[in-house]
């Protein structure tokens, strides 16, 4: 599995990763986390990216192309998910090229479509946990204390461009860069669309995905989709 998430800003990506890495055997390589962490620590890239992101925009290419490459190095594992890059064609080439001299290109490219209302009351809602990336959401998966991520005990934040004003910039920033990738991914025959207006709704649609596209099972070998239930099935007559 080499997967691409993508959605607009708020589409709740942050929680199919999680839910992916939970369930089937994936690591996840998230643009968003790499670049709060470098922010949190004070690097070179974090400063730059930072006043970029303080104004609703966007992180320059060859910043995002060399944190997001020196990651894949360091994860050089079989099945991997990339959250939040790429955003534009000239990073989703240069993603290409990477990956084509390595042999291991993107086999599947996830769209998030989540009406715009829903996600403006997400991000209002949202909490992080910034060593770690965890995401608490007010109004579904709240930390037990109010404030206090939950593994560690530690303060969360909000982000700093979690608000109506920057929202809009950057969702209309988004759809002007997304609709190329969408249509070169299209062409590709590697994108789906899964539709929601809540994470419980679309991630069934890729946990079908996965087990129909890589033949795999998920969680724990337990059959819990109809899909399973189907290759279970199947599988069974074969081998009476």
């Amino acid at each position: 599995m080499r997967i691409l998430l993508l959605g607009n800003p708020g589409a709740g990506k942050g929680t199919q990763s999680s839910r992916m890495q939970k369930n089937f055997n994936i690591t996840a390589i998230t643009s968003g986390n790499l670049l709060r962490q470098n922010i949190a620590k004070g690097t070179t890239v974090g400063k730059i990216a930072a006043k970029h992101m303080e104004h609703g925009e966007f992180v320059p290419d060859d910043i995002m192309i060399e944190l997001i490459g020196d990651e894949l190095q360091r994860n050089k594992r079989q099945n991997w998910l990339l959250d939040g890059f790429p955003r534009t064609i000239n990073q989703a080439m240069a993603l290409d090229d990477n990956l084509n001299l390595s042999g291991q290109s993107l086999n599947l490219v996830i769209n998030l479509q989540v009406p715009e209302e829903v996600i403006l009351q997400r991000i209002m809602d949202r909490w992080i946990h910034v060593p770690s990336g965890r995401v608490y959401n007010l109004s579904y998966n709240p930390p037990k204390i109010h404030g206090i991520d939950d593994v560690t005990g530690e303060k969360l934040t909000k982000r700093d461009d979690d608000n109506p004003d920057i929202f809009k910039i950057r969702l209309q920033k988004h759809h002007a860069l997304t609709e190329p990738l969408l249509e070169y991914y299209n062409k590709r025959n590697i994108l789906i669309t899964c539709n929601g207006r809540t994470s419980d709704e679309i991630y069934p649609q890729i946990e079908s995905e996965l087990i129909a596209r890589f033949n795999v099972i998920s969680p724990n070998n337990q059959v819990k989709t109809s899909t399973e239930k189907n290759l279970l099935k199947v599988a069974t007559r074969e081998n009476l």
